[in-house]
């Protein structure tokens, strides 16, 4: 990748991680709706006066139906079954578990028709990563956690799903016009449902800075950045970042809400993570002399970020 590609992918890989910790503390005093609309009427009211004034939200008049497939599935519904799982799940667990994406994005290439040869080394790169997401769900699942585990899994279906929209169908379209319209539709959605449900009093402080860096950071500022990284070096290698993105849920989740770094938390990390990068790989291996191509990497992402 350029130099450009690279900080591009660093600043996404930190971005993307830190959202696990915010939405931890926002849920606490808010609901998930107000969650989901306070990040999109916030981001959508900071880009969608610069997508005006470039003029550039005509350029999406033929591709109302990729913008509004990306919108509901990276956005509107991720974000509400994210923010309702870390009502009872960890930070550290849920960014692991959405580290799970790259392995649902081979499978879904096999289920949608894919029938080039898949090597031995991602075969088992496909079970280690199960194994991974076997083993931190176990606790949580014995223990009556069904619903939340379930809400982050599908959630990382949804990003490893949506990438493969933006790059094929939206990809010519200006970044900051996608996402400041993705936002208005998924804010003007939510209005209703989080009208309803309006705290009675001001949240904390900590809870306002939490809604603040969502909304600001790991939303407006955030998805300008990853369609740019898609531009620059294509969606397989631009979800990548999840690769990383666990590592600083993990890092944060522990230094500022004192979550434990267990045993079961440290075998899933290398499982899951192990598992993504050899499930993933598109290197060429070789079994003596003879070179043999490994299994294509699925264009449906390789991994996300919340």
């Amino acid at each position: 990748m350029t130099r450009r590609g690279w900080a591009l992918f660093v600043a996404m890989s930190v971005i993307w991680g830190i959202p696990y910790l915010l939405i931890k503390v926002a849920v606490g005093q808010v609901s998930p709706a107000v969650l989901v609309f306070a990040r999109t009427s916030v981001g959508a009211a900071l880009l969608l006066p610069f997508a005006a004034r470039r003029r550039q939200l005509g350029t999406l008049r033929s591709h109302w139906p990729a913008v509004l497939a990306f919108a509901a599935i990276e956005i509107a519904g991720p974000w509400l079954l994210l923010s309702d799982a870390e009502r009872r799940l960890s930070s550290s667990t849920t960014g692991l578990l959405i580290a799970a994406v790259p392995i649902i994005g081979v499978v879904l290439a096999r289920l949608t028709g894919d029938r080039r040869p898949v090597s031995a080394v991602r075969w088992l790169g496909l079970l280690l990563g199960l194994g991974g997401v076997a083993l931190l769900a176990a606790p949580a699942l014995h223990g009556g956690g069904v619903r939340p585990m379930a809400e982050v899994l599908l959630t990382a279906l949804g990003y490893a799903t949506a990438p493969l929209i933006a790059d094929r169908s939206l990809r010519d379209c200006p970044s900051l016009a996608v996402t400041s319209v993705c936002l208005t539709v998924t804010a003007l959605i939510y209005t209703p449902a989080a009208a309803a449900t309006w705290p009675s009093r001001m949240p904390s402080a900590s809870a306002t800075a939490s809604l603040a860096g969502l909304a600001a950071v790991c939303t407006a500022i955030a998805f300008v950045l990853f369609f740019e990284l898609i531009g620059e070096v294509g969606a397989a290698r631009a979800t990548v970042i999840t690769y990383v993105n666990p590592a600083v849920a993990v890092v944060c989740g522990a230094t500022f809400l004192s979550e434990p770094l267990t045993a079961t938390i440290g075998g899933s990390f290398v499982l899951i993570l192990a598992g993504s990068v050899l499930a993933t790989r598109r290197t060429v291996e070789r079994v003596g002399p003879v070179a043999e191509p490994a299994g294509p990497v699925s264009s449906a992402v390789e991994a996300r970020g919340p």
